[in-house]
Protein backbone atom coordinates (compact mmCIF):
# COMPACT_ATOMS: atom_id res chain seq x y z
CA UNK A 1 0.00 0.00 0.00
CA UNK A 2 1.09 3.74 -0.62
CA UNK A 3 1.97 5.91 2.07
CA UNK A 4 1.98 9.24 2.99
CA UNK A 5 4.05 11.03 6.02
CA UNK A 6 2.98 14.20 7.79
CA UNK A 7 5.23 15.32 10.24
CA UNK A 8 9.26 14.97 9.90
CA UNK A 9 10.65 15.66 13.39
CA UNK A 10 12.47 13.35 15.47
CA UNK A 11 10.22 10.16 15.13
CA UNK A 12 9.53 10.47 11.82
CA UNK A 13 13.30 8.26 11.10
CA UNK A 14 12.05 5.30 12.95
CA UNK A 15 8.82 4.97 11.19
CA UNK A 16 10.85 5.65 7.97
CA UNK A 17 13.31 3.62 8.24
CA UNK A 18 10.90 0.89 9.12
CA UNK A 19 8.82 1.19 6.22
CA UNK A 20 11.82 0.24 4.01
CA UNK A 21 11.79 -2.87 6.14
CA UNK A 22 8.53 -3.32 5.77
CA UNK A 23 8.33 -4.41 1.73
CA UNK A 24 4.22 -3.92 2.22
CA UNK A 25 4.72 -0.23 2.78
CA UNK A 26 5.65 1.50 0.26
CA UNK A 27 6.32 5.69 1.17
CA UNK A 28 5.64 7.71 -1.61
CA UNK A 29 5.70 11.08 0.39
CA UNK A 30 6.26 13.22 2.78
CA UNK A 31 5.05 16.50 3.84
CA UNK A 32 5.99 18.80 7.05
CA UNK A 33 5.50 22.48 7.94
CA UNK A 34 9.23 23.30 6.94
CA UNK A 35 9.42 22.02 3.55
CA UNK A 36 13.49 21.87 4.23
CA UNK A 37 13.08 18.72 7.20
CA UNK A 38 10.80 17.27 4.73
CA UNK A 39 12.94 17.14 1.82
CA UNK A 40 16.44 16.04 4.37
CA UNK A 41 13.86 13.17 5.22
CA UNK A 42 13.08 12.07 2.07
CA UNK A 43 16.62 12.44 0.68
CA UNK A 44 17.66 9.87 3.96
CA UNK A 45 15.15 7.72 3.28
CA UNK A 46 14.58 7.17 -0.23
CA UNK A 47 11.02 8.97 -0.30
CA UNK A 48 10.25 10.05 -4.12
CA UNK A 49 8.61 13.07 -3.12
CA UNK A 50 8.91 15.88 -0.56
CA UNK A 51 5.27 17.97 -0.71
CA UNK A 52 3.47 20.18 0.84
CA UNK A 53 0.68 18.96 3.53
CA UNK A 54 -2.05 20.25 0.92
CA UNK A 55 -0.31 18.43 -2.18
CA UNK A 56 -0.01 14.85 -0.31
CA UNK A 57 -3.23 14.68 0.34
CA UNK A 58 -4.18 15.35 -3.23
CA UNK A 59 -2.34 12.86 -4.35
CA UNK A 60 -4.80 9.73 -5.29
CA UNK A 61 -2.46 6.97 -5.30
CA UNK A 62 -1.55 7.66 -1.49
CA UNK A 63 -4.21 5.31 0.62
CA UNK A 64 -3.23 5.84 4.19
CA UNK A 65 -1.24 8.45 5.91
CA UNK A 66 1.02 8.20 8.96
CA UNK A 67 0.17 11.53 11.25
CA UNK A 68 3.37 12.27 12.98
CA UNK A 69 2.25 15.85 13.94
CA UNK A 70 2.78 17.44 17.30
CA UNK A 71 -0.29 16.39 19.82
CA UNK A 72 -1.81 19.26 19.55
CA UNK A 73 -2.42 19.54 15.99
CA UNK A 74 -3.24 15.58 15.59
CA UNK A 75 -7.23 16.09 15.56
CA UNK A 76 -6.96 18.91 12.81
CA UNK A 77 -4.45 16.85 10.84
CA UNK A 78 -6.33 14.01 10.89
CA UNK A 79 -9.88 15.69 9.67
CA UNK A 80 -7.69 16.20 6.67
CA UNK A 81 -6.70 13.45 5.93
CA UNK A 82 -10.08 11.62 6.44
CA UNK A 83 -11.59 14.78 4.72
CA UNK A 84 -9.34 13.85 1.38
CA UNK A 85 -10.91 9.93 1.64
CA UNK A 86 -7.13 8.23 3.22
CA UNK A 87 -6.77 6.12 5.82
CA UNK A 88 -4.84 7.50 8.77
CA UNK A 89 -2.32 6.06 11.15
CA UNK A 90 -1.31 8.64 14.14
CA UNK A 91 1.28 8.93 16.77
CA UNK A 92 -0.42 8.92 20.37
CA UNK A 93 -2.11 10.49 21.69
CA UNK A 94 -5.26 9.60 19.49
CA UNK A 95 -5.94 13.75 19.93
CA UNK A 96 -5.17 16.43 22.77
CA UNK A 97 -8.69 17.02 24.02
CA UNK A 98 -11.36 13.89 24.29
CA UNK A 99 -14.21 15.25 22.26
CA UNK A 100 -11.93 15.62 19.34
CA UNK A 101 -11.29 12.02 19.58
CA UNK A 102 -14.88 11.09 19.73
CA UNK A 103 -15.55 13.03 16.42
CA UNK A 104 -12.60 11.25 14.65
CA UNK A 105 -13.80 8.00 15.16
CA UNK A 106 -17.58 8.86 14.28
CA UNK A 107 -16.10 10.74 10.73
CA UNK A 108 -14.00 7.50 10.31
CA UNK A 109 -16.93 5.36 10.43
CA UNK A 110 -19.48 7.82 8.63
CA UNK A 111 -16.69 7.87 5.74
CA UNK A 112 -16.10 3.94 5.88
CA UNK A 113 -12.26 4.81 6.36
CA UNK A 114 -9.83 3.35 9.43
CA UNK A 115 -8.55 5.66 11.78
CA UNK A 116 -5.30 3.36 13.44
CA UNK A 117 -3.31 4.66 16.55
CA UNK A 118 0.29 4.39 18.43
CA UNK A 119 1.74 2.95 20.39
CA UNK A 120 2.08 -0.39 18.74
CA UNK A 121 4.81 -1.75 20.94
CA UNK A 122 2.33 -4.37 22.66
CA UNK A 123 2.42 -5.76 19.25
CA UNK A 124 6.05 -6.53 19.77
CA UNK A 125 7.44 -10.20 21.00
CA UNK A 126 7.63 -9.14 24.67
CA UNK A 127 4.13 -7.41 25.75
CA UNK A 128 2.52 -10.52 23.17
CA UNK A 129 4.52 -12.90 25.06
CA UNK A 130 3.03 -11.59 28.22
CA UNK A 131 -0.72 -12.02 26.49
CA UNK A 132 -0.35 -15.62 25.56
CA UNK A 133 1.36 -16.18 29.46
CA UNK A 134 -2.16 -14.70 31.02
CA UNK A 135 -4.92 -16.67 27.86
CA UNK A 136 -3.06 -19.73 28.90
CA UNK A 137 -3.68 -19.22 32.22
CA UNK A 138 0.08 -19.36 33.62
CA UNK A 139 -0.68 -16.54 36.26
CA UNK A 140 -3.85 -17.90 36.95
CA UNK A 141 -6.88 -15.05 37.15
CA UNK A 142 -4.94 -11.51 37.05
CA UNK A 143 -6.33 -9.41 39.93
CA UNK A 144 -3.72 -6.33 40.11
CA UNK A 145 -1.26 -4.65 37.96
CA UNK A 146 1.44 -1.88 38.77
CA UNK A 147 2.54 0.39 36.44
CA UNK A 148 5.69 3.16 37.04
CA UNK A 149 7.02 5.76 34.54
CA UNK A 150 9.33 8.17 37.08
CA UNK A 151 11.43 10.31 35.15
CA UNK A 152 13.24 13.99 35.14
CA UNK A 153 11.65 15.31 32.96
CA UNK A 154 12.33 15.41 28.79
CA UNK A 155 14.05 19.15 28.97
CA UNK A 156 17.41 17.18 29.06
CA UNK A 157 17.55 15.53 25.92
CA UNK A 158 14.62 16.71 23.80
CA UNK A 159 16.02 20.04 21.47
CA UNK A 160 12.17 21.38 21.28
CA UNK A 161 10.52 20.02 24.72
CA UNK A 162 7.78 23.01 25.14
CA UNK A 163 5.49 20.96 24.25
CA UNK A 164 5.74 18.18 27.32
CA UNK A 165 5.03 20.78 29.60
CA UNK A 166 1.97 22.33 27.66
CA UNK A 167 -1.86 21.73 28.21
CA UNK A 168 -2.37 17.94 26.48
CA UNK A 169 1.61 16.90 27.92
CA UNK A 170 2.89 16.12 31.03
CA UNK A 171 4.13 12.53 31.95
CA UNK A 172 0.46 11.06 31.69
CA UNK A 173 -0.30 12.49 28.09
CA UNK A 174 3.47 11.46 26.98
CA UNK A 175 4.03 8.11 28.34
CA UNK A 176 0.49 6.81 29.81
CA UNK A 177 -0.48 5.88 26.34
CA UNK A 178 2.58 3.10 26.38
CA UNK A 179 1.46 1.95 29.76
CA UNK A 180 -2.80 2.24 29.57
CA UNK A 181 -2.33 0.40 25.83
CA UNK A 182 -0.27 -2.54 27.61
CA UNK A 183 -3.03 -2.83 30.40
CA UNK A 184 -5.77 -3.07 28.09
CA UNK A 185 -3.98 -5.65 25.47
CA UNK A 186 -3.03 -7.48 28.76
CA UNK A 187 -6.21 -6.92 31.01
CA UNK A 188 -9.11 -5.85 29.10
CA UNK A 189 -10.84 -2.07 29.20
CA UNK A 190 -11.19 -0.24 32.01
CA UNK A 191 -14.16 0.89 33.46
CA UNK A 192 -13.65 4.28 35.80
CA UNK A 193 -10.36 5.75 36.74
CA UNK A 194 -9.50 8.20 40.11
CA UNK A 195 -6.18 10.17 40.62
CA UNK A 196 -4.07 12.35 42.72
CA UNK A 197 -1.63 14.68 40.84
CA UNK A 198 0.73 17.51 41.22
CA UNK A 199 2.99 20.30 39.78
CA UNK A 200 6.20 20.32 41.30
CA UNK A 201 7.70 23.46 39.51
CA UNK A 202 6.29 26.02 37.32
CA UNK A 203 9.17 26.53 35.17
CA UNK A 204 11.56 23.92 33.94
CA UNK A 205 15.04 24.78 32.20
CA UNK A 206 16.51 23.25 29.17
CA UNK A 207 19.31 21.66 29.56
CA UNK A 208 19.76 20.12 26.31
CA UNK A 209 21.04 21.65 23.37
CA UNK A 210 20.42 24.34 21.19
CA UNK A 211 18.36 25.62 23.92
CA UNK A 212 20.32 25.43 26.93
CA UNK A 213 19.45 27.53 29.69
CA UNK A 214 15.86 28.68 27.81
CA UNK A 215 13.02 28.27 30.40
CA UNK A 216 9.71 26.38 29.87
CA UNK A 217 6.55 27.75 31.96
CA UNK A 218 4.88 24.41 33.19
CA UNK A 219 0.91 24.31 32.75
CA UNK A 220 0.27 21.13 33.21
CA UNK A 221 0.52 18.11 36.21
CA UNK A 222 3.90 16.74 36.34
CA UNK A 223 3.34 14.01 38.87
CA UNK A 224 0.35 11.91 38.67
CA UNK A 225 -1.00 8.77 40.71
CA UNK A 226 -3.76 6.83 39.14
CA UNK A 227 -6.16 3.91 40.13
CA UNK A 228 -7.96 1.63 37.79
CA UNK A 229 -10.27 -0.16 37.98
CA UNK A 230 -10.96 -2.82 34.77
CA UNK A 231 -14.35 -4.30 33.61
CA UNK A 232 -13.14 -7.46 34.78
CA UNK A 233 -12.81 -6.63 38.24
CA UNK A 234 -8.82 -6.22 38.38
CA UNK A 235 -7.39 -3.28 39.77
CA UNK A 236 -4.25 -1.04 38.60
CA UNK A 237 -1.84 1.25 39.64
CA UNK A 238 -0.15 3.57 37.50
CA UNK A 239 1.98 6.35 38.46
CA UNK A 240 3.98 8.81 35.87
CA UNK A 241 6.15 11.76 36.79
CA UNK A 242 8.36 13.93 35.28
CA UNK A 243 10.01 15.01 39.11
CA UNK A 244 11.56 11.89 40.24
CA UNK A 245 15.30 13.22 39.65
CA UNK A 246 17.14 10.01 41.23
CA UNK A 247 17.18 6.15 39.67
CA UNK A 248 13.91 4.47 40.75
CA UNK A 249 13.90 0.34 40.66
CA UNK A 250 10.63 -0.24 40.68
CA UNK A 251 9.69 -2.64 37.78
CA UNK A 252 7.89 -1.08 34.89
CA UNK A 253 4.76 -2.91 35.26
CA UNK A 254 4.24 -6.10 36.90
CA UNK A 255 0.41 -8.01 36.90
CA UNK A 256 -0.30 -10.16 40.11
CA UNK A 257 -2.74 -13.46 39.33
CA UNK A 258 -3.67 -16.03 41.62
CA UNK A 259 -0.93 -18.28 40.52
CA UNK A 260 1.74 -16.26 39.89
CA UNK A 261 3.39 -13.08 38.91
CA UNK A 262 4.18 -11.39 35.58
CA UNK A 263 6.91 -8.86 35.35
CA UNK A 264 6.06 -7.21 31.76
CA UNK A 265 8.74 -5.34 30.16
CA UNK A 266 9.08 -1.73 29.24
CA UNK A 267 6.15 -0.87 27.19
CA UNK A 268 7.93 2.02 25.02
CA UNK A 269 9.95 -1.33 23.79
CA UNK A 270 9.09 -4.07 21.82
CA UNK A 271 11.39 -7.02 23.18
CA UNK A 272 11.43 -8.55 27.04
CA UNK A 273 12.62 -9.63 28.60
CA UNK A 274 9.41 -11.05 30.13
CA UNK A 275 9.94 -12.50 33.97
CA UNK A 276 7.71 -14.92 35.78
CA UNK A 277 7.80 -16.01 39.12
CA UNK A 278 5.45 -18.63 40.99
CA UNK A 279 4.40 -19.37 44.23
CA UNK A 280 6.75 -20.66 46.22
CA UNK A 281 9.50 -19.15 44.47
CA UNK A 282 12.33 -16.77 45.42
CA UNK A 283 13.83 -16.71 41.59
CA UNK A 284 12.63 -14.54 38.47
CA UNK A 285 12.06 -17.22 35.75
CA UNK A 286 13.39 -15.83 32.11
CA UNK A 287 10.39 -16.50 29.52
CA UNK A 288 11.11 -17.11 25.75
CA UNK A 289 9.76 -14.61 23.39
CA UNK A 290 7.20 -15.52 20.65
CA UNK A 291 8.26 -13.88 17.89
CA UNK A 292 10.73 -11.83 16.47
CA UNK A 293 9.43 -8.38 16.64
CA UNK A 294 12.14 -7.41 19.87
CA UNK A 295 13.43 -4.84 17.70
CA UNK A 296 12.14 -1.14 17.56
CA UNK A 297 9.78 -1.79 15.47
CA UNK A 298 7.86 0.97 15.22
CA UNK A 299 5.75 1.07 12.48
CA UNK A 300 4.19 -2.42 13.29
CA UNK A 301 0.84 -1.08 13.82
CA UNK A 302 1.09 0.26 10.22
CA UNK A 303 1.74 -3.22 8.86
CA UNK A 304 -0.96 -4.90 10.72
CA UNK A 305 -3.47 -2.42 9.61
CA UNK A 306 -2.43 -2.34 6.30
CA UNK A 307 -2.97 -6.05 6.30
CA UNK A 308 -6.28 -5.55 7.89
CA UNK A 309 -7.37 -3.50 5.51
CA UNK A 310 -6.48 -5.55 2.44
CA UNK A 311 -8.13 -8.99 4.36
CA UNK A 312 -11.25 -6.65 5.47
CA UNK A 313 -10.53 -7.80 9.13
CA UNK A 314 -10.21 -5.17 12.38
CA UNK A 315 -6.51 -3.64 13.42
CA UNK A 316 -5.09 -4.32 16.60
CA UNK A 317 -3.88 -0.50 17.04
CA UNK A 318 -7.13 0.75 16.38
CA UNK A 319 -8.33 3.88 17.23
CA UNK A 320 -11.09 2.31 19.49
CA UNK A 321 -8.26 1.64 21.78
CA UNK A 322 -6.68 4.47 21.56
CA UNK A 323 -9.90 6.47 22.02
CA UNK A 324 -10.02 4.40 25.02
CA UNK A 325 -6.63 4.95 26.43
CA UNK A 326 -7.18 8.66 25.48
CA UNK A 327 -10.38 8.84 28.04
CA UNK A 328 -8.55 7.23 30.74
CA UNK A 329 -5.79 9.78 30.69
CA UNK A 330 -8.93 12.53 30.50
CA UNK A 331 -10.31 10.58 33.25
CA UNK A 332 -7.30 10.61 35.57
CA UNK A 333 -6.48 14.50 35.23
CA UNK A 334 -10.55 15.40 35.68
CA UNK A 335 -10.16 13.17 38.78
CA UNK A 336 -7.43 14.94 40.14
CA UNK A 337 -9.25 18.26 39.73
CA UNK A 338 -12.70 17.38 41.08
CA UNK A 339 -11.59 15.02 43.41
CA UNK A 340 -13.82 12.23 42.24
CA UNK A 341 -14.06 8.83 40.23
CA UNK A 342 -14.56 9.00 36.55
CA UNK A 343 -16.23 6.31 34.47
CA UNK A 344 -14.90 5.64 30.80
CA UNK A 345 -18.07 5.82 28.33
CA UNK A 346 -15.66 4.79 25.66
CA UNK A 347 -15.17 1.00 25.02
CA UNK A 348 -12.78 -0.89 23.19
CA UNK A 349 -12.61 -4.47 21.72
CA UNK A 350 -9.38 -6.21 22.54
CA UNK A 351 -8.17 -8.97 20.22
CA UNK A 352 -6.26 -12.05 20.70
CA UNK A 353 -2.22 -12.82 20.41
CA UNK A 354 -1.09 -12.09 17.03
CA UNK A 355 0.17 -15.23 14.68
Amino acid sequence: MKLGIIGCGNISSIYLENCNRFSELQVKACADLDRQRAIKQAEKYGVPSALSVDELLLDEEIELVINLTIPKVHAQVCRQILAAGKHVYVEKPLTSELKDGEELIALAKEKGLRIGSAPDTFLGAGIQTCKKLIDDGVIGKPLSVTGFMMTPGHERWHPNPDFYYEVGGGPMYDMGPYYLTTFVQLLGPMKKVTCLASQAFSERTITSQPRYGEKITVQTPTYLSGTIEFTNGAIGTLITSFDTFTKVDYPNIEIYGTEGTLRVPDPNTFGGPVLLRKPGSSEWTSVELISDYHFNARGLGVLEMVDAIKKDKPHQASGEVGLHVLEAMHGFHQAAETGMHYELRNQCHVSTVLT
